[in-house]
């Protein structure tokens, strides 16, 4: 067994409303920061993860978003999986 660091980026769906990302968007605007669009605020879950290879800790972790990590009806995620 290999412990492989993990680290899952979840952010919501293009087309879903993001508050926090208009939230934001506007902020930065007031700020002087021009040009900014389309900010999504989503989240960085970073784990330890025991798997025989990088294949079986990527689809394991592929599984732990499908069923927890992230609402698969409204947010997409992203998995890094490194040794």
């Amino acid at each position: 067994m290999t412990e492989f660091q993990i680290e899952v980026r979840v952010t919501p769906r293009r087309g879903i409303l993001d508050p926090q990302g208009n939230a934001v968007a506007g902020a930065l605007g007031t700020l002087g920061f021009q040009g900014v669009r389309e900010v999504h605020v989503g989240r960085l879950i970073v784990f330890s993860l025991s798997a025989a290879s990088e294949g079986e800790a990527r689809e394991r972790s592929e599984a732990m978003c499908r069923q927890l990590l992230a609402n698969p009806v409204t947010e997409d995620f992203s998995v890094r999986v490194s040794a």
